[in-house]
């Protein structure tokens, strides 16, 4: 047997499972490399983002008031930067072979994981304060979130530290997982682009309370779905029905539909209630309490991060032993 045919055998074997291969070869990809130390392919995409605010932008002067004609403007700038990348990444697909398909693939949704960085962003709060090192917890806790940390406590921190994992335990590991099932590599693309100029656009003050309008309300449409399914792959860490009811119940009336969903579902898991007050830019937010039990305390951070992994490994374990079913069944 020559080496071309084994490799065609090979490839017809694992034809039937390549979904479920691609996730489990990417999130080992994560696990081992982390996100690219340089070139990151968000940053060039950043940077792109800003020129066209810079561009087309024109602020409002109050923050409560809001500009049709910008709202339009950032609604076509979303367009020109994320639709043109998705359609090519659609087109580049088709027009390579299958076998190539699969390795473009994997590295593809490897590079859209973020759970390796969120673990690493985790501990670089975790283990200072584990020390009683406030200054440097403090300093990484405002990577991670965009409320006041100059006086946050030990437990404020964790508390923001664990949001922070939950929340984006969604939106950086969960939806592209769960978007590559639906619609493979473009729509992953999709979502992690609107995800980050949701990041970049999405806030209520001057300057992006129209221009980012629809970068906002895109992000919320496109992870309604996956922050559904990220809500179940919580819940299946039990309790399933008591986290579910939290997260209808409080996810419901959260200030963030999607991120209240999950974060009701972890913190219920966790045994542990998240939300209440912070400060953002001098103004004291006051927010749903999410979850039930005790207060988070610093323990509960890393906890947090196996939360996310473990419904990371459910998902693909779910897709493999539904393929496995399928080709013994056809």
């Amino acid at each position: 047997m020559t080496d071309s045919h084994f490799l065609t055998d090979i490839f017809l074997l694992v034809t039937p499972f390549k979904l479920s291969l691609t996730l489990m070869l990417a999130l080992l990809l994560d696990h081992i490399l982390g996100e690219p130390k340089k070139y990151h392919q968000l940053v060039g995409f950043g940077n792109l983002a800003n020129k066209m605010d810079q561009w087309l932008n024109r602020p409002v002067n109050q923050s409560s008031s809001f500009s049709k004609t910008n709202a339009i403007l950032g609604t076509i700038a979303w367009c020109l930067l994320v639709i043109p990348i998705c359609y090519l990444s659609y087109v580049s697909l088709v027009l390579l072979p299958v076998s190539v398909q699969l390795i473009i693939e994997v590295v593809f949704l490897y590079l859209a994981l973020g759970l390796n960085s969120l673990h690493l962003h985790a501990m670089q709060v975790f283990k200072p304060l584990s020390q009683g090192d406030l200054s440097t917890a403090r300093h990484f806790t405002g990577y991670l979130v965009s409320r006041e940390t100059a006086n946050l406590t030990p437990k404020e921190m964790s508390r923001a530290t664990v949001e922070s994992m939950l929340e984006n335990g969604h939106d950086a590991v969960i939806a592209s997982l769960v978007y590559y099932i639906i619609g493979g590599i473009p729509l992953v693309i999709l979502h992690r682009l609107a995800n980050t100029l949701d990041a970049m656009w999405g806030y209520r003050n001057t300057r992006f309370n129209s221009f980012g309008f629809f970068a906002a309300r895109a992000d919320d449409i496109l992870g309604f779905i996956s922050g559904k399914v990220c809500t179940l792959l919580y819940a299946l860490q039990q309790p399933f029905l008591l986290a579910l009811k939290n997260a209808y119940q409080q996810g419901n009336q959260y200030k963030s539909h999607n991120g209240g969903w999950v974060m009701a579902a972890g913190a219920t898991v966790m045994k542990r209630t998240l939300g209440g007050s912070a400060l953002y830019h001098g103004k004291t937010v006051h927010s749903l309490v999410l979850g039930m039990g005790d207060s988070i305390n610093i323990e509960d951070i890393p906890r947090s991060i196996n939360i996310v992994r473990r419904a990371a490994i459910s998902l693909t374990l779910l897709v493999f032993i539904y393929q496995l079913a399928s080709y013994i069944l056809v």
